[in-house]
């Protein structure tokens, strides 16, 4: 019989949550909060029992018997010292989700809501790809301030995932492969995966500009805006994020609307999408010089992928140089069941958590 899984994916005003039965979704549902909800809750941890509430009282609903499920898992949150692939939640792992995460984030519910479900029914607990797990080269993580040590922060889930995906369609295994991802949303980051491994990587605020990112600068620009005395730093930090890219340029990053204008005629934004386009073909660009041999493909992901015009553009520049393929969408749920499911049937190995986690053999 096929495994089933139930799959968690806390996020600030909503939680995800579906049972897979192998490969496939058998029930699904998005629980929205809404601030009112939520205000009872004077921290993150404080949500853990309602949202589980919450989720219990749906699959009640849905008349699923919890008994038949053979594993749990819950989105990675944002947790130190950590690499790709699944963790078991045992003990060390709750105390970090409890205590030591790098910052709150909802994700950190993920894991603990995994072992509530769980722990009754002595199952394993899991979580799978979190945001900031870290395998970059130390040459990759060197920078031109002594300061500053670079690390990795893209999306680890869906990059991941569609690689995967993108093995399986050839009938060849990820670990492998050498490829290139680039997840293209709300920010866009940028991965190199070789064998397995994501050995550099271009964080959603340091490479191209995205529907709501100012993406990386001239930094003399920068520095000179910050000292001017016009701006405050939270000004500056929304220009960065959440106010910059095409939302800056275009009073918006909805892509339909964007290429609504082009048809119109609009030469500014027809400019501004091909100038996101080649800031995209760039950034992948700067990835092709981490690898000794010869790569795979490029894979364009995430929701703006689902532009054929925008990611038409992209190919237009690399296809020269790369194999390019589109695999649209976040996929999330579908890669932590897919994740687990690898767990499950012993393809991966479950990693066991300690605050200072040693980097696979380079």
């Amino acid at each position: 019989m096929n495994k089933r899984i139930l799959v968690l994916n806390p996020g600030s005003t909503s939680t995800k949550a579906a049972v897979y039965e192998g490969e496939h979704p058998l029930i699904s549902t998005s629980l929205i909060h809404s601030n009112r909800d939520l205000e009872p809750y004077h921290t993150l941890t404080d949500q853990l029992d309602y949202r589980v509430a919450l989720v219990r009282g749906w699959l009640g609903e849905e008349k699923f018997d919890l008994t038949t499920l053979d594993a749990v898992v819950g989105r990675g949150g944002i947790i130190p010292n950590i690499v790709a692939g699944g963790y078991v939640v045992d003990d060390n792992l709750i105390d970090c989700l409890l205590h030591h995460t790098v910052f709150d984030h909802a994700s950190n519910l993920g894991g603990l809501m995994a072992h509530a479900f769980a722990a009754p029914l002595s199952i394993p607990a899991y979580i799978y790809d979190a945001v900031t797990s870290d395998e970059l080269l130390p040459e990759a993580r060197i920078t031109g301030f002594k300061e500053v040590t670079r690390t990795s922060f893209c999306h680890v889930l869906n990059a991941r995932a569609t690689c995967h995906k993108f093995a399986q369609a050839l009938g060849r295994r990820y670990e492998d492969m050498n490829l290139v991802v680039a997840h293209l949303g709300g920010g866009i980051s940028i991965s190199a995966h070789c064998h397995g491994r994501i050995i550099d990587s271009v964080a959603d605020d340091a490479g191209p500009f995205s529907p709501d990112r100012a993406g990386s600068l001239n930094m003399l620009y920068v520095l000179e805006m910050c000292y001017s005395g016009k701006y405050t730093k939270a000004e500056m930090l929304k220009k960065l994020r959440g106010e910059g890219g095409m939302s800056a340029l275009l009073g918006t990053h909805d892509c339909r609307e964007i290429e609504a204008r082009i048809a119109r005629g609009d030469e500014w934004a027809a400019l501004v999408y091909r100038a996101q386009a080649l800031q995209i073909a760039k950034g992948v660009g700067s990835m092709l010089g981490c690898f000794t041999q010869l790569i795979d493909g490029v894979i364009l992901t995430g929701g703006m992928a689902y532009s054929e015009k925008l990611t038409g553009m992209v190919v237009e520049y690399l296809h020269n140089l790369c194999r390019v393929v589109v695999i649209p969408g976040e996929n999330e749920m579908e890669a932590l069941a897919l994740g687990t499911l690898r767990l499950l049937n012993g393809e991966e190995q479950a990693h066991r958590y300690h605050p200072v986690c040693p980097l696979p053999p380079g």
